[in-house]
């Protein structure tokens, strides 16, 4: 009788029965969409697009950045999927099995390569309006991040604030393509401040662009294949070590950070990267109080994309490394073509405890909500 016990609580749980967060889904903002949120006189440049031929993240005075300078061949995600209404959304998520989704932009995320500071202010002030009025829903699991445009620091703490005690806002997203200067610099402190005192936390999310700034300058790549290897990773990287390097977490010490769409493998080698410059020049951080590692380990770090490799345990060890089984969290990137389905982070083989946790309970913790999706902070 016992033996039996014991092989049913080593029983690997169903994909159904476990609560899935995902922490990295995406809604499909247009000009036309967000041009009565917005304030004159951009609100005029907004209609005044609003029916140009979109391409996938690609709407000129809208989501820059992506021209392609090669040939395109025919692929399984030459059309652009997006998802239009909550309904569809919540139907979709359904489908692959999610309880909670936080929802991310489409187009903006680039909206840190827009050059006129007040154009891209008004951008996220009005996304911020229509992202609340037409997706937030706790019945419906759809849960926001308010846009912190770095551009406009003050205007962006202002954002936070304005938003914090709305129960479907959960977080803070910080834009990284394209980004200059990076976060670590210090005129995005007021940013910092506003969601450390609002207790949201800040999310960094990149996506591929090619532009003349540090990690972006990707030019001299020839192929997507390139590009979109370093893009987002890079971008991770070169953040994390400049917000180390300034004292984010040394000076927001409740300031909860988490990074998305970036997947995970590279989280160990920049631990043990920055841990072994911090022994040689750490009088040039006299900030920092512990090692780089110790920071990062608090650090809240998404799935997508997984990477896959031939043996799945592999992945289980990954995590060890960076002790991540309390701070690692599902994304699917839904619904862009190279979304992962919660099913292939299932195969991983996780203790039932760590797969529960990976699914759910630790972004429960991340965004201080229940398992319905309400906020607990407020």
């Amino acid at each position: 009788m016992a033996e039996t016990v014991s092989r049913q609580k080593e029983r690997k749980e169903k994909l159904e029965d476990l609560l899935v967060v995902d922490c990295d889904v995406h809604v499909h903002e247009s000009p036309g969409e967000l041009a009565p949120y917005c304030d004159m006189p951009w609100r005029k440049a907004l209609e005044n697009i609003a029916d140009v031929q979109e391409y996938y993240l690609d709407i000129p005075g809208f989501s820059p950045g992506m021209t392609w300078y090669e040939a395109r061949f025919p692929s399984g995600h030459e059309g652009t999927r997006m998802v239009h209404t909550p309904k569809q959304m919540r139907e979709e998520l359904s489908e692959i099995h999610v309880d909670i989704g936080v929802l991310f932009p489409d187009h903006l995320l680039k909206i840190a390569v827009i050059t006129q500071d007040e154009y891209a202010a008004a951008l996220a002030r009005a996304y911020n309006a229509w992202l609340l009025e037409k997706w937030c829903s706790q019945e419906m699991g759809l849960l926001g991040c308010v846009i912190a445009c770095p551009q406009d620091p003050e205007d962006a703490a202002r954002e936070i604030r304005r938003y914090a005690r709305e129960p479907e806002m959960v977080g803070v997203y910080l834009p990284c393509a394209g980004l200059e200067p990076l976060w670590g610099h210090r005129k995005y402190d007021p940013i910092y401040e506003a969601a450390q005192e609002t207790d949201l936390p800040v999310l960094l999310h990149s996506v591929t662009v090619v532009h003349p700034v540090f990690p972006f300058n990707l030019h001299v790549f020839e192929t997507e294949f390139g590009r979109h290897i370093c893009g987002h990773t890079f971008s991770i990287m070169a953040n994390l070590v400049h917000m180390i390097s300034s004292g984010v977490p040394v000076r927001y010490p409740d300031l909860r950070i988490a990074l998305t769409e970036v997947g995970i493998s590279w989280v160990p080698f920049l631990m043990n990267r920055m841990d072994k410059e911090y022994l040689e020049r750490r009088r040039e951080i006299p900030i920092l109080e512990e090692r780089p590692s110790h920071y990062l380990k608090k650090m809240y770090y998404a799935t997508q994309p997984i990477e896959e490799p031939e043996n799945l345990k592999d992945l289980v060890t990954l995590i060890d490394l960076y002790d991540g089984e309390d701070t690692t969290i599902f994304a699917s990137d839904w619904p862009h073509h190279d979304f992962d389905h919660p099913m292939k982070v299932h195969q991983i083989p996780f203790s039932n405890e760590v797969r529960r946790k990976v699914f759910g309970d630790n972004a429960l913790r991340l965004f201080k909500i229940d398992a319905q999706g309400r906020r607990l902070n407020l």
